[in-house]
């Protein structure tokens, strides 16, 4: 890996954050009912009177770190510095708490359950895209990329609604939502780590639909190892056919799917917001979701900006680490 490259790919990381934050920060300021009404209102209601503006302006800077009284790029170059140089992306209107606090105790829920989906649709996708291959053109093959064609076309939150009413609400078999079940104390005990577990399942079972798309790429990739020279030595070597399919097959194939992997990770982290309203579960998602529906912008804008960092850092991880799972490919050279 050249140092060309890599400072190539941190500087375009960079520039796509930046990018994200000035649309968004504009967008944010332009649209009706923006940051200074909505401070006009919270005021409004804590008063029952009249808005003193200069009490106003006040407020805004101190909750949105935005003098409304100044030119709309100094606004921005303050609101940069702070979330920059500071870290310090506000206070929450409605919730009176810092957004870096709030982001802070609900990120660690959405990246249990973001995991454990992707846990859960990778290794399914692995799975079923290596068998699909192996035996392509069978009935086997038709019908398993049939129901993942299926699978794919129905949004993750009916999966979600549907998850709720068959294994939830008839069965019983999990939790309708939260995050742990009530009278359990927290630590690292059986009871604790079960009910962690079974809060979580259908969250991340219904965001792990998305990654299952994979297995048809998956699937894809495998059948052009299908025709390489080693597997057809192996085939007359005569060995076993899950040896063929797991450590020949699946480990070659596997390869491109590291990157769709890491970028995968935007995709179910956009997903927990609709998942975490859906199913009561108190992550970054339901956090966001929340600051929509208050018209809360700090706190809009902080979850959008640490939703953005997320991202681009998977992305990244995955261009510097990819030679390292693949030598046969030299990055940054033609």
């Amino acid at each position: 890996m050249t140092p060309k490259y890599l400072l190539k790919r941190l500087g375009q990381a960079i520039l796509t954050f930046f990018v994200t934050m000035t649309v968004s920060f504009l967008l944010y300021q332009a649209m009706p009912g923006g940051p200074t009404e909505a401070m006009r209102s919270v005021i409004l209601s804590q008063s029952g009177g009249s808005v003193d503006i200069d009490r106003l302006n006040r407020m805004i800077q101190l909750y949105t770190n935005v003098n409304p009284d100044q030119p709309m790029h100094v606004q921005y170059f303050n609101y940069a510095s702070d979330v920059i140089l500071r870290q310090d992306l506000g206070t929450s209107f409605f919730k009176n708490e810092e957004v870096t606090t709030l982001i802070m105790q609900r990120i660690p829920w959405s990246m249990f359950i973001s995991v454990y989906a992707l846990a859960l649709g990778y290794s399914l996708s692995i799975f079923l895209g290596v068998m699909t291959a192996y035996r392509e053109k069978s009935r086997f093959d038709s019908t398993v990329s049939s129901l993942i064609i299926g699978l794919n076309s129905i949004p993750y939150y009916i999966v979600g609604v549907v998850l709720i009413y068959f294994l939830a609400i008839q069965n019983n078999y999990f939790p309708t939502g939260g995050r742990i079940g009530s009278g359990i104390a927290a630590g690292y005990n059986p009871e604790f780590m079960l009910s962690l577990v079974q809060h979580a399942a259908l969250p991340a079972i219904s965001m792990g639909a998305l990654a299952t798309s994979g297995a048809l790429a998956m699937r894809g990739n495998a059948v052009r190892v299908l025709g390489e020279d080693y597997i057809r030595v192996a085939q007359l070597r005569g060995l076993r056919e899950t040896r063929i399919a797991t450590q020949y097959l699946g480990h070659n194939s596997i390869l491109p799917m590291y990157t769709q992997f890491m970028i995968g990770i935007a995709g179910v982290f956009s997903s927990a917001v609709i998942v975490e309203e859906v199913f009561a579960y108190p992550g970054m998602g339901l956090l966001m979701f929340e600051a929509v529906k208050t018209q809360d912008y700090p706190l809009l804008m902080g979850t959008l900006l640490v939703f953005t960092a997320i991202s681009l850092t998977a992305i990244f991880i995955a261009d510097l680490t990819y030679t390292l799972i693949d030598p046969r490919i030299s990055v940054g050279e033609e």
